[in-house]
């Protein structure tokens, strides 16, 4: 039986899987993809908040060394927590490959004039894009990291990032102020379970510029090292 004295978490926040990339998306516009990645977002963070009360993540042994479900754990509901976390995390790298898909070919048939007027990329959504043509040098110039590494399913791949992203900003840090990346150090164990919003800049196959809005939530509970699951190098 579950404690009415730890958050819980409505069934309906499981999505309704199909085959393929276990989320219907089909006809879906790009502002409803966005909404849809907000919606999951918003679950994970609830499930870590499950996970967070009971002082475990996704590696804590749950049984005794004999072979017991721990005493001092509710063991059923951290178990279905864990579960419900690996699905939500899948379906949404799924999404945000769809989400990558729909911006590639978005630009791919758009003039530059065309993508500044689209009244559908200017919806204030957690994750954004600017147009990739004409992208200034001198922002280019200013990115104070670049992404060496990302683990599945971490933090930093659910929302987003990519191997090769150049940081243009970390929350309020920027290339004047992030002291050899420590204050972006500080600013992520301050954050634990909120959302920092991350700007990047991203080189498209085409040669153009992408320039994108991530949310990223660090967290301990998503079953690896450390709360963001990349790596990054100084610029």
């Amino acid at each position: 039986m579950e404690s009415i004295h730890v958050p819980t978490l409505p069934s309906e926040c499981i999505s309704n899987t199909v085959q393929g990339d276990g989320i219907k998306t089909d006809g879906f516009t790009f502002a409803q993809l966005q909404a849809k990645k907000m919606d999951m977002e918003a679950k994970l963070q609830a499930l870590g908040s499950v996970m967070d009360s009971h002082k475990v993540n996704m590696k804590t042994p749950l049984i005794t060394p004999d072979g017991f479900p721990r005493a001092d754990l509710d063991v059923a509901l951290i178990r279905t927590t864990r579960a419900k976390i690996i699905h939500i995390q899948n379906d949404l790298k799924s999404l945000m490959s769809v989400i990558e898909r729909h911006i590639h070919a978005y630009f791919a048939s758009k003039s530059q004039d065309d993508v500044t007027e689209d009244s559908d990329l200017k919806l204030d959504l957690k994750t954004t894009i600017s147009s990739p043509s004409q992208t200034n040098k001198h922002t280019l110039d200013r990115c104070l990291a670049k992404v060496n590494s990302i683990v599945h399913n971490s933090p930093s791949a659910v929302a987003g990032l990519q191997i090769g992203d150049k940081i243009s900003s970390f929350g309020h840090i920027n290339f004047s102020n992030h002291d050899c990346l420590n204050q972006i150090k500080n600013l992520v164990q301050e954050s634990e379970g909120r959302l920092i919003h991350v700007q990047v800049m991203r080189e498209l196959k085409c040669g153009q510029i992408q320039e994108l809005t991530l949310s990223l939530t660090p967290s301990k509970s998503w079953g690896g090292r450390g709360l963001l699951g990349c790596h990054i190098l100084p610029l």
